[in-house]
């Protein structure tokens, strides 16, 4: 396959499909730990598709979701100082904090910009000597390589009016913590072919045989994620738990070794608070000794802040994998895209976002079927 619609061939999505059905014995939990897989299940109503017994689990893929609130709260108080220009993707500007958002901030006054890079950030620091330009640094393994690339050439520039709000977070780390939580019910992982293809697969076979679940790394098209269900379901039945490369096109086992290069320098590996499931051990990272000058959080002190979630958001079940988007009371209602309670309805990759954009009429149908009375 060498191009994009052959990934979207349905005469092999239907084969995929009906070697799926002809495998499956027993029901099946199968987790994605990846925004966009997400929306590749939703989009094209892959897990519609699938035999009753297999269930799709949407994990804590989606970075915007995952970023805590007190680092949203952090990024609004730097981003409102004078004197500073505050640099993110634009998928953050509309997350809540507490109370208010980064676009909130703008019509404040604060100077937020969108940009499409972190290294444009850099240079508009450049560009404005007399000014702080922060860059809200989020994201897994995909998004770090480019940020540390960037502090790493601020430091080589001798560009000091630049530094980095840092929420990186590491997918194998909240692998581990799904397993060991007390309600999972995940018996197999799809796991995130982007991630991979810079960490490699390396973290994986440990994770695999502790745990005794299979992890298959897939990739982010339709038929992608149905080869991927297909090897979970062929292990599972089998009784297997190996790491399974899917995705040979992009990822090798020892990953991007000039990344992990650049990230090994730049970063080190620290505790990580997740939004709506709480801190994770060496699931993150933060700036080394070295680039501690570049840190946003040091620079600025942005200490003493007070977080609280909405109590009617269930983002963090979502999240967590123990409810699917339009289980949720505020689904649809007091939450939706427009006025998004939690960073799961906002962000592109959000689960439900998701639900929202391609089964809200679903849902709302449903609903009202079962309160019109029959006869």
């Amino acid at each position: 396959m060498k191009y994009l619609d052959e990934f979207r061939n349905p005469e092999i999505g239907r084969r995929l499909l009906d070697e799926i059905r002809a495998t499956v014995t027993r029901p099946w939990s199968i987790m994605e730990v990846c925004g966009g897989q997400t929306h590749t299940i939703i989009r094209h109503g892959i897990d519609q598709l699938l035999p009753t017994e297999v269930e799709l689990i949407h994990g804590p893929g989606c970075p915007v979701c995952v970023t805590p609130l007190e680092v949203i709260d952090k990024a609004l108080a730097i981003a409102a100082r004078p004197g500073v220009i505050f640099c993110s993707f634009g998928d953050m500007l509309r997350v809540p904090g507490t109370d208010r958002d980064l676009f909130r901030v703008r019509s404040e006054g604060g100077d937020v910009r969108v940009v499409y890079s972190p290294l444009d950030a850099l240079t508009i620091a450049r560009d404005n000597p007399d000014r702080e330009v922060v860059f809200f640094g989020i994201g897994f393994e995909t998004t770090a390589p480019p940020n540390a690339m960037t502090v790493y050439q601020a430091k080589r520039l001798g560009i000091r009016n630049f530094s980095l709000l840092v929420s990186h977070v590491r997918v194998p780390p909240a692998i581990e913590a799904i397993m060991n939580s007390p309600d999972c019910r995940v018996q197999g992982f799809l796991a995130a072919g982007h991630v991979c293809s810079v960490m490699g697969v390396e973290e994986y076979p440990e994770l695999a045989e502790r745990h005794r679940v299979p992890i298959v790394v897939t990739g982010f098209e339709p038929l992608d994620i149905l080869e991927g269900i297909r090897r979970t379901i062929h292990q599972l039945e089998r009784g297997e738990h190996t790491v399974d490369n899917a995705y040979a096109r992009a990822v090798r086992e020892q990953g991007n070794p000039a990344a992990k290069t650049m990230l090994a320098d730049v970063f080190e590996v620290t505790d990580r608070a997740w939004r709506g499931i709480g801190v994770i051990p060496d699931s993150g990272w933060r700036l080394s000794s070295r680039y501690r000058d570049y840190d946003a959080e040091y620079r600025f002190e942005v200490t003493g802040i007070d977080t609280l979630e909405p109590a009617e958001c269930r983002s963090g079940e979502v999240l967590q994998g123990l409810l699917k988007p339009n289980e949720c009371e505020a689904f649809g209602t007091t939450c939706t895209p427009r006025n998004p309670l939690g960073a799961t309805m906002v962000s592109s990759e959000g689960a439900c976002a998701a639900y929202y954009l391609y089964r809200r009429l679903d849902a709302a149908d449903a609903a009202s079927r079962e309160a019109t009375p029959v006869g």
